[in-house]
């Protein structure tokens, strides 16, 4: 039977469609949010959310069966160690989809997608941004205090040496 099974075709082949689906998986699981298109980013709501709902068990069959979508063992492993544990008392509701307009080019709707428990990357690079402030700091501090190197004395030699120079370049 073929209940329920109807997807968008976005207007592409099988292999397409399945390249499309596995590229935006990838990169939502890489980066956590992506923007795409808003009938792109529906369909893809479903499919993450079929992704994590398998990683929240993980047996040797569920990550198989991970694999067989995203093709990646890094991928499987960040979705099954990563993502999936944020969302242990969740029962669906794993992404979210924010309109944020329409394209210039073929004023397309689009639309951002990401999951809905994020990890709070942005302390850790806030840290990281105080601790190359303080390095630049020290250095300054240090360039300040550092004795002033003499400049080389002028030999005879160095005139000489100018003198030649006008010469060839003045032929």
């Amino acid at each position: 039977m073929r209940h329920r099974k109807n997807s968008q075709k976005f207007s592409r082949s099988r292999a397409q469609r399945k390249a499309l689906k596995k590229s935006l998986l990838r990169s939502l699981i890489i980066y956590e949010r992506i923007k795409t298109s808003e009938a792109k980013a529906k369909e893809l709501s479903s499919w993450i959310d079929r992704l994590i709902s398998l990683a929240k068990e993980p047996t040797l069959a569920n990550k198989r069966l991970a694999y067989k979508v995203l093709c990646d063992h890094m991928l499987v492993k960040k979705l099954f160690d990563n993502i999936a544990p944020r969302f242990k008392g969740i029962n669906g509701g794993y992404s979210r989809i924010f309109g944020l307009g329409y394209r210039k080019g073929d004023a397309s709707k689009i639309s951002l997608i990401e999951l809905t428990r994020v990890e709070k990357k942005e302390k850790k690079i806030i840290q990281k941004k105080e601790k190359e402030q303080k390095n630049v700091e020290v250095e300054r501090k240090e360039e300040r205090h550092a004795p002033l190197k003499e400049k080389p004395k002028k030999t005879i030699i160095d005139g000489v040496k100018g003198i030649f120079k006008k010469e060839r370049d003045s032929l």
